[in-house]
């Protein structure tokens, strides 16, 4: 089992949608990130060196958050392929996007996507 990393409840005003008012609008969506690899040596050391920057990484989806896309799906993989390459000790990743304000009529917190990948 993996240990990890986790950042919960990210939010980013970006312009992500199929639809020209989504584009156009824009809207906040909630990125969660769960980060997978070994801690044993950042735990051991207490050196930064040793393990994952969280704000690196919040810098690095907001980066990916701001670049528009269509597919929440697309923006997922993007961030996922942006953390592998930053980073060679990232094992496993798992990306959450959520559009809490949709244009699709009826009552829920959000949609989004969710993919996990492994390196």
């Amino acid at each position: 089992m993996m240990d990890k990393i986790f950042l919960n409840g990210m939010k980013f005003y970006s312009y992500h949608g199929v639809f020209d008012e989504e584009n156009k609008l824009g809207q906040i969506f909630i990125v969660d990130a769960v980060l997978s690899l070994d801690l044993q040596e950042a735990g051991a050391t207490d050196d930064l060196e040793t393990t994952i920057n969280y704000g690196e990484v919040f810098h690095l989806i907001e980066k990916e958050m701001q670049t528009p896309s269509k597919l929440l799906e697309h923006v997922a993989e993007r961030i996922v392929r942006t953390l592998f390459r930053q980073y060679d000790r990232l094992e496993e990743a798992t990306i959450k996007i959520t559009k809490q304000n949709p244009p699709i009529a009826g009552h829920y917190d959000g949609v989004g996507v969710e993919i996990h990948r492994v390196r």
